[in-house]
């Protein structure tokens, strides 16, 4: 069992925990995941690790109450224990070696956009970050994310915090500018990162994205998360979550990540229904 040790809602639909998981902490690397189950009757589902503290023993995972499973997971409390909690898995991102950098993150992708930068800037690379959402009401980690790069812009679909636009806006004008970027690492929705590969191809700009939004079971077993990159089959969870954004086929990761959209919904509105009759008989 693995005791929750702090519980922050980030949103309205975004919560994070921090995991009592010492020997996960101990080796955890940024880009890698876990597998949890929050009971014994639970589905396994990948969570990105935000981050981890190596002297308490603690891991943190950020996740978006969308489904059953995240449902399940935000009704437990700081002390309460989640049964399954493993890793850390994939392969740790590969970020030595570069000069400057910019780390996209849109929406809930921030929060494993975090970690990248993080360790991007504790590495001496120079780190200009740029995340994105859709209003002000759901920006999250906005401390976090400042302390952790040289510069942050914030920018919002409907300009509600005085800065409107899309991330690519925001990151084309710093290109444009001579930012000298010699790696762009962008995460979150699918359609997001191939409109960051597509502005950075022309440039030549290394571009790394995560690939975590398709996976499923994380071992490879499922062939859910299946993609190809640069004409190769790969699998996100065992040889990724990482790879080179410009040869990823996003028209079919994009069509593959909605093969089961109506079971999800399905089973979510469910559980809600579940959820609320059980609060009707209290």
């Amino acid at each position: 069992m693995f005791t929750i040790k702090k519980k922050r809602k980030l949103n309205p639909s975004m919560t994070l925990m921090d995991i009592d998981a010492p020997f996960i902490a101990k080796k955890a690397k940024a880009g890698q995941f876990i597998i949890l189950r929050v009971n014994e009757r639970g589905e396994r589902i990948p969570l990105t690790i935000a981050d981890y503290d190596r002297e308490k023993g603690t891991v943190t995972i950020i996740y978006q109450v969308v489904g059953k499973t995240t449902m399940l997971l935000d009704q437990l409390n700081e002390g309460d224990a989640i049964l399954d909690f493993i890793g850390p898995l994939g392969k740790p991102s590969e970020l030595e070696g570069y000069r400057k950098a910019a780390v996209i993150g849109g929406g809930a992708g921030c929060a494993i956009a975090y970690p990248q930068s993080k360790s991007l800037h504790a590495m001496g690379t120079k780190v200009d970050m740029i995340a994105g959402f859709r209003n002000q009401d759901l920006i999250i980690l906005e401390d976090e994310m400042r302390a952790a790069c040289d510069h942050l812009t914030v920018m919002t679909d409907d300009g509600s915090n005085g800065n409107k636009g899309f991330v690519t806006d925001a990151l084309r004008k710093n290109i444009e500018a001579g930012a000298g970027y010699d790696l762009v690492v962008a995460i979150g929705p699918l359609v997001m990162m191939r409109a960051v590969c597509n502005l950075t191809k022309p440039y030549g700009i290394k571009t790394i994205i995560s690939m975590n939004p398709i996976m499923i079971d994380g071992t490879g077993m499922c062939g859910g998360c299946r993609l190809t990159v640069g004409g190769k089959t790969k699998f996100a969870c065992v040889d990724g979550p990482d790879f080179d954004g410009h040869k990823v086929d996003f028209d079919e990761a994009i069509k593959r990540s909605k093969t089961y959209a109506g079971m999800e919904r399905e089973a979510a509105r469910d559980f809600k229904c579940h959820l609320m009759e059980g609060a009707e008989h209290a």
